[in-house]
């Protein structure tokens, strides 16, 4: 058997060429195939159709047509982000330019981990790391000497290193104070790291209430790590972060800001405003794979002191060794909890670059734009309901007068029909169907289509008959 191409060396790109021709055009017949924001049909149809597809998963004898094949029924089975009417998650379209950095990344495949595996990755890394961390806390530094920020893979990710950082800065033990509407991943950290059960606030109108909160620190006993939200999951609402900095800062508790929706909002100068406070949080959390339109995985999490980073640190001889670092390798272990990790820092320094804060501020502007004109079509339309203005990307509204059943069939429906995708949330003890506006391809045409085929599946649900 010939030896397969590799990706690298100096045949990789006439490898890779012929190949990515293959893909295009396969993604091109799948998306032709599916032919809107879903694959219609539902669960078990989708699964029967990419079974046939696919075969035999693992065969005696390998298939040539397999790239072809697979990719191509990858792309009809998918949930397609760049389609106007795929609004349902903080699920981005990703940027051309992103996704070709990314190929960049995958086709040399450098681990960070040791500094021998990614020269030029680490340093790059190290650039980019601080100058996201300097927009967050407008300070400036070289790196190791002011706010740094450490690349993960995601919200998740970042919130247990908040956690993780907060108790170790404390000697080994904190208790979590949060909102109720705060991400389900930072009471998921609390346990995995052992900490007590977390502290829930009432967030009675969706936001963390600063009287609330600074009765629960008056009377726990610390040490305390408040964690605050900056762009809910649900709505897309904004903790009022400088109130509750002042009580964080009056009980000497740490503060910690899940911006991991939010932050996008930091590259426009006409949003910006809306993160006042911030900057006095000890740990943020950002996703730039929600409002940065990054392939996942593109999760950072920035620290005010990079002294707190110490708790990372971890010597594994044959990565790191004493007398390698001394000699001035630089050790990249303690800038992860992960060993083997994937340079996601490419495609952030390729899009920081080429579209600059303005070019990401303009996006921004268009998809927060896009969404208070969807919410002015809900509150103009007799048959719909507004939840209320939205504050970032996201609107929450449902056909008037149904009840919470009808809410969920419809949207069901409309998944099975593979026409729209919406998301759900559960606001003031009703449901409510959710629109996460971040594509600013999205156009005005494509907003009253969406609220059409939400009413035309209603209208079919109410009389019992489904749609030809």
């Amino acid at each position: 058997m010939r030896t397969p191409p590799l990706a690298s060396g100096p045949e990789g790109p006439h490898a890779l060429r012929p190949l990515l021709d293959i893909v295009l055009r396969a993604l091109d017949d799948g998306a032709r195939a599916r032919g809107g924001p879903l694959p219609a049909g539902g669960p078990d149809v989708v699964a029967a159709r990419l079974r046939e597809a696919v075969g035999e998963a693992l065969p005696d004898q390998g298939d040539p047509q397999a790239l072809s094949t697979l990719v191509r029924a990858f792309a009809e089975g998918a949930a397609d982000p760049a389609h106007p009417l795929c609004a349902a998650h903080l699920h981005c379209p990703p940027l051309a330019l992103a996704a070709a950095a990314d190929l960049a990344a995958s086709a040399l495949n450098p681990s960070l981990d040791s500094w021998d595996q990614a020269p030029a990755a680490s340093e790059l890394e190290t650039l980019v790391a601080t100058a996201l961390a300097a927009e967050v806390y407008e300070a400036g530094g070289d790196a190791g000497t002011g706010p740094d920020s450490l690349i993960t893979t995601g919200g998740t990710e970042s919130n247990q290193l908040a956690l993780l950082l907060a108790r170790e800065a404390y000697g080994g033990s904190v208790r979590l104070v949060c909102g109720a509407n705060a991400h389900h991943s930072l009471a998921r950290a609390a346990w995995l790291l052992g900490l007590p059960e977390p502290v829930v606030v009432p967030a009675p109108a969706g936001t963390l209430h600063p009287a609330a909160l600074d009765e629960a620190l008056s009377r726990l006993p610390g040490p305390l790590l408040v964690a605050a939200t900056a762009g809910t999951t649900d709505a897309g609402l904004i903790d009022p972060l400088p109130e509750i900095a002042a009580r964080c800062a009056a009980h000497r508790a740490r503060l910690h800001i899940d911006a991991a929706y939010g932050g996008g909002l930091l590259f426009s100068d006409r949003h910006r405003p809306r993160l006042a406070g911030l900057d006095a949080a000890d740990t943020v959390t950002l996703d730039l794979h929600k409002l940065g339109w990054q392939p996942v995985a593109a999760g950072l999490l920035a620290v005010k002191d990079p002294h707190d980073l110490t708790a990372l640190r971890h010597r594994a001889d044959y990565l790191n060794a004493a007398d390698d670092t001394e000699a001035g390798l630089p050790d990249l272990l303690g800038r992860s909890l992960r060993t083997t990790r994937r340079p996601d820092v490419l495609k952030l320094a390729v899009t920081l670059k080429t579209l600059g804060r303005s070019g990401l501020g303009a996006l921004v502007d268009q998809v927060c734009a896009r969404a208070a004109e969807f919410a002015a079509l809900v509150e103009e339309h007799p048959g719909f309901e507004l939840h209320a203005r939205p504050v970032i990307s996201t609107v929450l509204f449902r056909p008037a007068g149904a009840g919470d059943t009808i809410v969920a069939a419809v949207r069901r429906a409309l998944l099975t029909d593979g026409r729209a995708v919406l998301g759900r949330a559960r606001l003031d003890g009703r449901l409510w169907l959710k629109a996460t506006l971040l594509n600013p391809a999205t156009g005005p045409d494509d907003l009253a289509a969406l609220l059409h085929l939400v009413t035309a599946r209603q209208a079919t649900l109410v009389e019992g008959h489904t749609p030809r």
